[in-house]
């Protein structure tokens, strides 16, 4: 479905980077269709990498700074270059000829200066952990021990962290990816959302019941990014001498690769159909990273594949225990270990899974969107 006033309101799209394909991209991907007319404004565009997914004429990217608009590609897109510019550039766009901004937020965008006109809603993926609550594994994986650097990395974060939360009173709605984003905002910024699950696109609710015979390894489908933990996975499988197929891009690549073993194996990225394949027919697919949500889990139960999943966060919302997977409890390699083992003796409900991921459909996310629109543009 899509708007019936979609086209004679004037809509502009905010998102903070476009430079890997992620769930936040497979959301914002959605909002361009059900607003087809809509500009995309954004940090930073890496169009060789996301130019099929948003092409360049729908694109408004901020400008670089001359030094490094200079760098080669992928230095030129490394964010953390920009992040005491990355403020004043949001405050810099001029949304005046817009009825309507909506920003997809993890970061810097819900930061966005409308005053009231336009309406901005802003759908929150989460308030920035590397400033509230993850700053010291931020610091330790990139191996900051410096003092100097150190210092002046925690004054940044300092400053960042005293904007955030005064630009959190700018968006006038809030929507919260899950359950567990809606608590990170009302800790963090001191105010209420309601909740709006990201959608899982209906092409994967419309799939048969798989018929693929199961093959004999696990799957990961993920950003190649630390907090996303796959180097639990990764000693896991390298212990049990367990086969691990890993589909994704990030800069955490190099590190993964010299961690794995031979029964590991790095797949890149891969089309939708090819996904849909490596999904059917693994054992299951891991998700060991503390998650403020993840499209990952919905689309291999899509696929009438099983989840092992760490037992925090988002995956609390979207896995139901025993019925479509399993949680391991604690974030260490030997716990995930331990859930692989008891997986391999376990039966799961295809139908159950097809039920369970209903709930999180296209549709309905797009009648509830509507709905906050309709009441956003009341007020």
């Amino acid at each position: 479905m899509t708007f019936s006033y979609a086209f004679s309101m004037k809509v502009a799209l905010v998102h903070e980077l476009l430079t890997i394909r992620g769930g936040a991209e497979r959301v914002l991907r959605i909002l361009t269709e059900m607003f087809p007319d809509a500009p995309i404004y954004t940090l930073l565009y890496d169009e060789k990498k996301l130019g099929d997914w948003f092409p360049k004429h729908r694109v408004r990217a901020a400008k670089l700074p001359t030094p490094y608009s200079l760098l080669p590609t992928p230095y030129r897109y490394n964010h953390h270059l920009y992040l005491k510019t990355f403020p004043k550039t949001v405050e810099s766009w001029d949304f005046s000829e817009f009825d309507l901004v909506i920003s997809t937020s993890s970061a810097f965008v819900h930061g966005i200066i409308t005053n009231g006109k336009p309406k901005h809603l802003c759908i929150v993926n989460s308030p920035a952990r590397y400033l509230w609550d993850r700053t010291h594994d931020v610091m330790q994986q990139r191996g900051l021990s410096a003092p100097i650097i150190n210092l002046a990395l925690s004054s940044i974060f300092h400053r960042l962290r005293i904007w955030d939360a005064e630009a959190a009173d700018r968006p006038d709605m809030l929507l919260a990816a899950s359950k567990e984003v809606q608590r990170r905002v009302e800790l963090y910024w001191r105010r209420k959302s309601d909740v709006l699950y990201p959608p899982l696109d209906d092409g994967w609710l419309m799939k048969p019941l798989s018929t693929s015979e199961r093959s004999d390894y696990f799957l990961i489908v993920s950003t190649l990014v630390p907090y996303k933990r796959i180097d639990l996975a990764i000693a896991a499988c390298n212990a049990l001498g367990k086969q691990l197929k890993i589909v994704g891009e990030g800069p955490d690549l190099q590190r993964l690769r010299k961690m794995a073993g031979t029964t590991i194996e790095f797949l890149g990225y891969r089309s939708h159909q090819e996904l849909c394949d490596l999904y059917a027919s693994a054992r299951a697919v891991l998700f060991p990273g503390e998650e403020d949500f993840g499209l990952v889990p919905l689309e291999a139960m899509a696929c009438d594949t099983p989840v092992i999943a760490y037992g925090k966060g988002g995956a609390l919302e979207t896995i139901v225990d025993g019925k479509t997977g399993i949680f391991f409890r604690e974030p260490t390699a030997d716990s995930l270990g331990e859930a692989l083992q008891q997986s391999e003796s376990m039966a799961f409900d295809r139908n159950h899974m097809r039920e369970h991921v209903q709930q999180f459909s296209r549709t309905r996310f797009e009648q509830e969107l509507k709905k906050h629109i309709d009441a956003l543009s009341q007020e």
